[in-house]
């Protein structure tokens, strides 16, 4: 590996319009292609693990599991009563319909999945998206492939619908503070040429209250530690149970790491597995108390488009399995100076591979693009 030393900064200022003109963001990018991350049950779960592991990623529709004995009415008015009250976004306004890539796949599905942690200390620019996902279900929903794009990925902004931002080249997460969630995805888009059919946005504070409905999570540090934020906890390699506090700090990190913000996407990822895991064989589904909070924290903690129906994608989902997930990073060529900015230069010939074997909706291309 090579690059910038990992470091820390306040993010660009969309206020000036000019992403040249800014605090770098350090971090260290691998000179490699595409990273295959881990599938979740890679990331610490053991044989025995993986087949009590049930199915994931939408939790929500197992309620009906917990009150099958019951009224499947109440259970329907219930799970719906907790998808109405996740937040709305208008997440494709003023998006040109001319200049965004055609859907080829018509039964696949594209979901941009932005995070945010405007509650980390180390924020000080007000509204950035922190993290970027571009998550591919196939058709016949069979698996899942979620790519990491880094947020220092330097590529083409287009401008903005107030026409005041954008037009120029950025680091991918400007989009977000020049024009929010609708530019985002325009960005990605272009950057990308796959046509996104969802948004879910996710704020990462919201994983504290979701960790601790869960009774803690188990989480495997790759190297010991300790925290740069206050209460300076310590990480100590192997397993670790986690509280939401200490989970939420352990995906946090990166000052501590060669890699940086790359690590920091590692840790992201160990979370949400290990969330996943932890409400699909934790006994969350016998106890009724604990199954209401865990719901109705992720509930807080989400955001989706207009057109997003939580209990359909569960109907769709409902099939898959830990290991049918797998996480990539998009292909990168390391990181550089431009101006006084630190970024990731985008391997574009690798990614323009690895996106559009998604757009033709092709797994066994997705798969081979990694090597």
């Amino acid at each position: 590996m090579h690059g910038a030393k990992p470091g820390d900064s306040a993010p660009d200022d969309p206020e000036h319009g000019n992403p040249q003109h800014g605090d770098p963001e350090q971090s260290a990018a691998p000179d490699s292609g595409l990273d295959v991350l881990a599938t979740p049950a890679a990331v610490q779960a053991t044989p025995g693990r993986r087949r009590r592991a049930r199915r994931i990623l939408l939790i929500c529709l197992l309620v009906f599991l917990l009150l099958g004995g019951g009224s499947v009415a109440a259970a329907g008015l219930y799970l719906h009563s907790v998808a109405s009250s996740i937040s709305r976004v208008d997440a494709f306004a003023g998006v040109p319909p001319a200049d965004r890539p055609a859907k080829v796949v018509p039964d696949a599905m594209n979901m941009l999945i932005l995070g945010s942690d405007s509650r980390d200390p180390d924020n000080l620019g007000g509204s950035r998206s922190d993290t970027i996902i571009l998550a591919h279900f196939p058709k016949g929903r069979s698996s899942a492939q979620l790519v990491s794009i880094p947020r220092d990925t330097w590529v083409h902004v287009p401008k903005a619908a107030n026409g005041k931002y954008g037009n120029t080249n950025a680091k991918i997460n400007a989009a977000y503070a020049w024009g929010g969630v609708p530019l985002t995805v325009q960005t990605v888009e272009s950057y990308t040429g796959v046509r996104i059919d969802h948004v879910a946005i996710v704020d990462f504070a919201g994983f504290q209250q979701i960790v601790d409905a869960l009774g803690g999570i188990d989480i495997d540090v790759d190297q010991s530690f300790t925290s740069v934020h206050p209460p300076y906890r310590k990480f100590v390699a192997g397993v670790m149970h986690m509280d939401g506090a200490t989970a939420l700090d352990y995906s946090r990190q990166r000052k501590q790491f060669r890699d940086g913000d790359f690590a920091r996407i590692r840790h992201q990822q160990q979370v949400i597995t290990a969330i996943l895991d932890a409400a699909a064989t934790g006994g969350l589904l016998t106890d009724p108390l604990r199954l209401n909070s865990f719901l109705r924290a992720v509930a807080s903690a989400v955001s989706v488009d207009k057109t997003f129906s939580i209990v359909d994608t569960a109907m769709d989902l409902r099939h898959l399995r830990s290991e049918d997930i797998t996480f990539f990073t998009s292909p990168s060529k390391g990181t550089g100076m431009v101006g006084d900015q630190s970024v990731v230069f985008p391997d574009t010939a690798k990614a323009k591979a690895l996106f559009d074997a998604i757009q033709r909706d092709s797994v066994p291309d997705v798969l081979n693009a990694a090597h």
